[in-house]
């Protein structure tokens, strides 16, 4: 192999390895995503987790007295599906990055695709050699 060739190579792993770390960065920054959905009058808030999944409901003291139950039950509904949204939405700019041009965002982050099913081991160079 040339000495040329080589160095491209050389190059082009260092450049996927730091892409990779890049990707790996940005997951991390999901699994630590949070919404908050709070109701306009303030009865009740909702906190969700990076895939949307309800991680707390609060409710003010006052709510049973001012909410009926099925008001009570469409404020919470509503409230995990703004925060939801909102988890969706940040999950989007951190990964639109990483999604090649042309695929759908959905197909390249669905729900049963895992960071190692996308990615090839890295590259160790030093075993090149």
């Amino acid at each position: 192999m040339s000495e040329e060739f080589r160095l491209a190579i050389e190059d082009m792993a260092k450049e996927y390895n730091r892409q990779a770390e890049q990707l790996k960065q940005a997951y991390a920054k999901l699994r630590e995503t949070t919404a908050v959905g709070k109701s306009d009058d303030g009865m009740v808030t909702v906190t969700v987790g990076p895939r949307g999944q309800v991680q707390n409901i609060e409710f003010n003291p006052r709510v049973y007295g001012k909410l009926s139950p099925s008001e009570l039950a469409y404020s919470i509904l509503e409230q995990i599906s703004a925060a939801s949204g909102e988890v969706a939405e940040r999950t989007k700019e951190l990964m639109s990055p990483f999604v090649p041009e042309g695929l759908p965002y959905e197909e390249f982050f669905g729900d049963d695709v895992s960071l190692d099913s996308l990615l090839p081991q890295p590259i160790d160079l030093e075993d090149r050699e």
